[in-house]
């Protein structure tokens, strides 16, 4: 079983991260190191992810701008 992020554009189209990521054996591991590096990865041009499981969409796309309040 592997965890993995898909980066992609507002439009949902997907591009490169600007820190290359591993593969999680678990969505905790995958979802504490979007929160170390999201600022990086919106700053290198992604939007959004989209959290997998193998093959299945966990769920996403989520945004990476914080709300502006």
């Amino acid at each position: 079983m592997a965890w993995t992020w898909r980066f992609e554009k507002s439009d949902g189209t997907e591009v490169q991260p600007a820190v290359e990521p591993e593969e999680f054996s678990t969505q905790g591991d995958a979802e504490s190191w979007i929160g170390e590096y999201w600022k990086q990865l919106q700053e290198g041009g992604a939007d959004q992810v989209v959290l997998s499981e193998d093959d299945t969409v966990v769920y996403g796309p989520m945004s990476l701008h914080a709300e502006e309040v």
